[in-house]
This record gives C-alpha cells, sequence and structure tokens, in this order.
C-alpha cells in the first residue's frame, strides 16, 4: 500500500521528479563515462605492452630477469613444448633467444632488442603477422629479418634492404651479420616500435654463438584471469633453477603507474560523486520544502510520522531507481560507440600525440564495456541518492503542522 502511494506521489509533480530523475541519469553516464574511459585506456596499453610481446608470463633460468645476460642462457628441448599438454591453460610455449644489438645502414646506428623466435609459435600468440606494414612474414628457415617501422623509419631502411647487426655473442664471442629485411612490422607500443627486430630462431641462435640455446621461454595463455595460478604451479614443477614470472613482475613500472593513474583517478571520482551528491541533495530539499504543507496536513490529520517519512523516503528511492535505469539506458550505447571507435588523438593533435608516446604508449583509448563499469557507478550513486533519502526523514521527525500549514 505504502510502496502503491509512494509511486503515485512522485507523478503528482512531473516536472518535481523529471529534475530528479534527470540529475541522478546525468550523474550515471558522466560517472560511468569517466571510470569506462579510464580502465579501457589502461586495458589498451597492457595489451599493446604484454600481448604484443613480453606475453602474460616467462619462464628463464634463475636470475637472468636481473642482468638479461647471454651467459644466463639454457639449454633447448622437448621438455619445454611437452608443457601445454602437462598443464591446463597453457596453450603454447615461444621460445626465444634475445640479447641487445647495434643496427646500422649508412651512417646510421642504433640500439635495438633483437629476438631469436619461432615464426609460426611466434605469430600464434603474440599475432604478429597481423602487424605487418610491408613485406612478407618470416618463415623457419628464412635468412632475413622483420624490423619494427620505427627502427626501418630511423635507419631509412624498407624492405628488401640489408640491416647490419653488431653485438656481443655467447661467452663473449664478436656477433655480427648482415640480414635483408624481409617485411616491416607496426607495433602499437611506441616504445617497441622503435627497438624491435627478428630474425628465426636458429638464425639469431648462430649469430649469438649460442646453438641450441635460450634465453626465454614466453607463455601464450588463453585466460589471464588464470595466469596467477599457473605461474605458482610453474614454479613448484621446474624448481629452483628456473625463475617464472608474469607480467607484473617483468614490469613493475608499468604497475606502478596503473597504479598512481587508478589512484588520481579516485580523487576525480570523489570529487564527481560530492558534486552528484550535492546536485542530487539540492532537487531532494527543493522538494521537501515545496511538500511541506503538504506534510504538516498528512500530520494534523493523523499519519504517523514513521509511516509518512517511509514514505517519502521510498519516493526518493524509486526516482533513484528511474535515474540509474534511464542512465544505464543512455550510458550503454555511448560507451559502445567509444569502446567500437575509441577516442583517437593521433588525430586530434600532434602534439598531444607526441606527449603520449614520450610515456610509451600509443595514444588510443577505447572505452571499457565491462558490466563492472556500469554496476559499479549505478550501485555508488543509487547508493548517495538512498543515504540523501533521510533528509526529508529528519525533516519530517521535527516539523510542527500548524507551523507547516501557516506557510
Amino acid at each position: 500500500m505504502l510502496l502503491k502511494l509512494a509511486w503515485r506521489n512522485i507523478w503528482r509533480n512531473r516536472r518535481r521528479t523529471y529534475i530528479t530523475a534527470a540529475s541522478v541519469l546525468f550523474a550515471v553516464v558522466l560517472a560511468a563515462f569517466m571510470q569506462a574511459i579510464q580502465k579501457g585506456a589502461w586495458d589498451q596499453m597492457v595489451q599493446n605492452v604484454v600481448n604484443f610481446y613480453y606475453g602474460y608470463a616467462q619462464i628463464h633460468s634463475s636470475g637472468y630477469w636481473e642482468e638479461q645476460s647471454l651467459e644466463k642462457a639454457f639449454p633447448d628441448s622437448e621438455r619445454w613444448s611437452r608443457l601445454p599438454e602437462q598443464f591446463e591453460g597453457l596453450v603454447g610455449v615461444v621460445p626465444r633467444i634475445e640479447s641487445f644489438a647495434l643496427a646500422s645502414a649508412g651512417n646510421l646506428t642504433r640500439g635495438v632488442l633483437l629476438i631469436g623466435t619461432d615464426p609460426e609459435k611466434e605469430d600464434a600468440m603474440t599475432h604478429l603477422s597481423e602487424r605487418l606494414a610491408q613485406g612478407t612474414y618470416l618463415q623457419p628457415t628464412d635468412d632475413g629479418a622483420l624490423v619494427a617501422e620505427g627502427v626501418a623509419s630511423f635507419l631509412k631502411l624498407g624492405v628488401g634492404d640489408t640491416i647490419v647487426l653488431i653485438s656481443q655473442g655467447y661467452h663473449g664471442v664478436n656477433a655480427a651479420g648482415k640480414y635483408p629485411i624481409r617485411g616491416i612490422v607496426k607495433f602499437g607500443s611506441p616504445e617497441l616500435n622503435k627497438r624491435m627486430v627478428f630474425l628465426p630462431l636458429p638464425r639469431a641462435q648462430h649469430f649469438y654463438g649460442a646453438e641450441g640455446l635460450l634465453t626465454s621461454l614466453a607463455l601464450h595463455i588463453s585466460d589471464k584471469d588464470a595466469v596467477p595460478h599457473l605461474v605458482r604451479q610453474l614454479r613448484r614443477f621446474l624448481g629452483p633453477e628456473f625463475e617464472v614470472l608474469d607480467w607484473q613482475e617483468m614490469m613493475p613500472e608499468l604497475v606502478e603507474a596503473r597504479e598512481i593513474d587508478t589512484a588520481g583517478n579516485y580523487v576525480v571520482m570523489f570529487i564527481l560523486y560530492l558534486i552528484i551528491a550535492f546536485g542530487i541533495f539540492g532537487t531532494i530539499l527543493m522538494m521537501t520544502k515545496e511538500r511541506e504543507y503538504e506534510f504538516g496536513i498528512l500530520l494534523a490529520i493523523g499519519m504517523h510520522r514513521r509511516q509518512l517519512g517511509f514514505v517519502v523516503w521510498l519516493e526518493i528511492l524509486l526516482l533513484g531507481f528511474l535515474g540509474v535505469l534511464a542512465g544505464l539506458l543512455l550510458a550503454l550505447p555511448l560507451i559502445y560507440h567509444f569502446h567500437v571507435n575509441p577516442l583517437d588523438f593521433t588525430q586530434m593533435s600532434d602534439q598531444m600525440a607526441d606527449a603520449y608516446e614520450k610515456f610509451g604508449f600509443e595514444p588510443i583509448f577505447p572505452a571499457a564495456f565491462e558490466w563492472l563499469v556500469f554496476g559499479t557507478q549505478m550501485t555508488v550513486v543509487f547508493l548517495i541518492t538512498s543515504v540523501l533519502a533521510f533528509y526529508p526523514l529528519l525533516k519530517i521527525r521535527t516539523l510542527q503542522p500548524v507551523e507547516a500549514m501557516r506557510r
């Protein structure tokens, strides 16, 4: 009965209902949009860095990641190819040998990360062939190289040109070689785009004088949520001779940057929630003030203050529910649009794009289209409305019917 009465009451003054519901609606849309952009941008950045090269976890010899030296290389064997059969969730293992080298063409030189890898397994995990900007993808028996677009641009090289690589090999041997460029790849991460060169695994092992050796095994994992459990299993299985690191341990600076940005976003969201709360409270205050005469009459004819307060509280909850529901219906297509058509700062401003690239990531921000984003904002805004709904109860508790009717 009281719920039915509350529902009828909110439609007695449609203008007031629309104003209150609209304030909740815009609160939900604005808060959801901000969180979706922030979460989507970081998910995109992690995907660019993790999925494009590192993988969600890697296996090395114990202590390799601290030194990243060829002296920490370990033997390749059939043992590694059998790992996916032994661990659920592990789709594949990508063998690599990698170290830094000096790339040269004419009078131009640049330091690069030279990676020897199995082209087929690499493509299965990182989809490297899909990032070809020019040329063709590597074959396992190829004698050529894949060069990142930033490296090729700096050295003024194209497909068919020759790149000269110089480095220090295994046990300090000299490493030098000339390789024709088979293809040029473009990465979403500007940092990777400026330093990556790929060779087929046997060719790179010969270059470094490390035949039959690997420096890392990148793990192709189907579900990123299963990474911590799988890493723990592999650590127990491989023992202290090897280290198994997830992407967060390999790139703590990226994790710290994300945490700092998320903390900053919480501050912004808190300020936004304060603004939202004052906006909603203003409409509730207006509604309470306008209805003092009505409240006075109801109390004068014998309605209990508790019943009246409960009805008014239900009215505001219903208004909040309508506003939250309308906000969801408006936020869904808006956020989906920016999920499919990300904000691309490379097309908006060259200076802004350069500023983002200095931090090592692509200035493209897709919105995260996830239920958690919508659900969190709907819940928070609805809770704010529910708490503010207690104000009319306090007002009714101290209201004097005679004075209210005189006003």
